[in-house]
């Protein structure tokens, strides 16, 4: 007889997200059979500023409340129809009850209920089973062989969206590649980005900080970006390209003027005091990365292209994706459908997999399974907008993912899934893996080449 323990409540309230805008949190009671024991875990939703057009629905009340941002239509959606279906199912079934919600939504994007009440739903369905089967979450979503920590991504100078300076592309990361287990990457990339603010502000550069907590200063351009970062390596003792890695995140849709064809980098134009604007089209976009690839050591670029442009991501992926890791976001938005597309056309080589972007923990790790089955690598993400919900931290480790994106090592909605990467590593021990090798492959072979 398999173990049942059903669902005795699911509520829902709007609370508020990193960026002071309305989210929503989802607490699922379940009771066991045979004991009556009652159980309940908490889970919030994440909100992104560069969102894909193909996201899945996140619903917006649309009112006075909030500018329009309140999310109390999605609220009221679990508290009545999700919660009346999801009465006295079993929590354990975690397919059945995310396939369940899918088809009462009954839209390709969740347009209907919404997004935002799904996965609330969803997410705090996976731990509140956890939390009855008395299991870390990351053993319950990933089996008995969830052990790699992931190097994280640290997100130290943010532009683009996430930051009103001349900085075009969103994200500049560090990755700590020399470091020997997660606590140590994660002391590395603190100390290199406390360096960088003392060097920010020896040259009298802003060192506030963006929507991930990285600093947002006004730079001339990419380059003297990445030169930056490269100081602050150095100050702190570590050797670039060795010990630390860099990755960025372009977020090329937002630059991308469907009109003209061509990627529009106002930020930079003000920046080098240039009165004509900068536009490059997808050829030069493609060469600008490989001439940044070979002046600094980028192992990671992500969302290099416009999000519907295939043709150009299949041509980047040809010229680059032997040499550093290609990430689709918005091109893939965790969606296994475009995912299944971009391997067909041999387009990027790394999904990048947040979880409300598909809307169920259910098809997020069928994402992640689909894309690893091609030889993609996986990068589990936070958003722009989060919460201090450590979910992702147990997904990382739970899927084996061997990467995370959450953001600079400061503000606690960030901070708050490094510290549970140091649990998890405490708990797991010496059966803790942690492999960064394996993001540094293709510069190796390259050099070796």
């Amino acid at each position: 007889m398999s173990l049942k323990i059903k669902i005795t409540d699911v509520h829902a309230r709007q609370i508020l997200d990193s960026r002071g805008n309305p989210t929503v949190e989802v607490e699922v009671t379940a009771e066991t059979e045979t004991t009556g024991k009652k159980i309940t875990a908490r889970e919030s939703v994440p909100s992104g500023a560069s969102t894909g057009r193909f996201e899945a629905i996140e619903l917006r009340d649309g009112d006075k409340d909030y500018f329009g941002l309140g999310v109390q239509k999605a609220v009221d959606h679990v508290n009545t129809k999700i919660r009346e279906m999801l009465l006295g199912m079993n929590v354990l079934e975690q397919a059945k009850l995310d396939r369940a919600m899918v088809e009462l939504d009954g839209t390709d994007n969740k347009g209907n209920l919404g997004a935002n009440a799904i996965l609330g739903v969803s997410l705090a369905c996976a731990k509140t089973a956890a939390k009855a089967l008395d299991m870390p979450l990351y053993r319950y979503l990933g089996g008995t062989n969830a052990k790699t920590l992931p190097v994280p991504m640290m997100n130290v100078i943010n532009g683009g969206v996430h930051a009103k300076n001349t900085l075009d592309f969103q994200e500049f990361m560090i990755m700590p590649v020399g470091a020997r287990g997660f606590s140590q990457a994660l002391k590395m990339g603190a100390e290199v980005y406390h360096f960088l603010r003392q060097i920010l502000n020896e040259n009298g550069m802003s060192t506030a900080v963006g929507d991930e907590g990285g600093f947002a200063p006004d730079f001339k351009n990419t380059g003297e970006a990445f030169s930056y970062l490269s100081k602050a390596v150095e100050k702190a003792g570590y050797r670039v390209g060795e010990d630390i890695v860099y990755a960025m995140d372009a977020a090329a849709s937002e630059l991308y003027d469907e009109a003209r064809g061509v990627y529009v980098f106002s930020g930079e134009s003000k920046g080098n005091g240039e009165e004509q604007e900068i536009a490059r089209s997808s050829e030069e976009m493609i060469a600008m990365y490989e001439e940044l690839v070979q002046q600094f050591p980028i192992v990671s670029i992500e969302d290099g292209l416009f999000e519907d442009d295939w043709e150009g991501w299949q041509k980047l992926t040809k010229r680059l994706g032997d040499k550093v890791q290609l990430v689709g976001d918005d091109l893939f938005v965790t969606n296994p459908k475009r995912i299944q597309c971009g391997i067909k056309l041999g387009a990027a080589n790394a999904v990048l997999v947040k979880v409300n972007q598909i809307g169920t923990v259910t098809e997020s790790l069928n994402a992640i399974e689909m894309a690893k089955s091609a030889g993609y690598h996986t990068v589990i993400s936070h958003r722009s907008g989060e919460t201090e919900d450590a979910f992702i931290a147990d997904l990382a480790v739970a899927v084996n993912a061997g990467q995370i994106k959450t953001g600079a090592p400061c503000r606690a909605e960030r901070t708050s899934k490094y510290n549970q990467l140091l649990r998890i590593e405490e708990e797991l021990a010496e059966d803790a893996v942690f492999v960064p090798e394996e993001i540094t492959e293709k510069q190796k072979a390259e050099k070796m080449g």
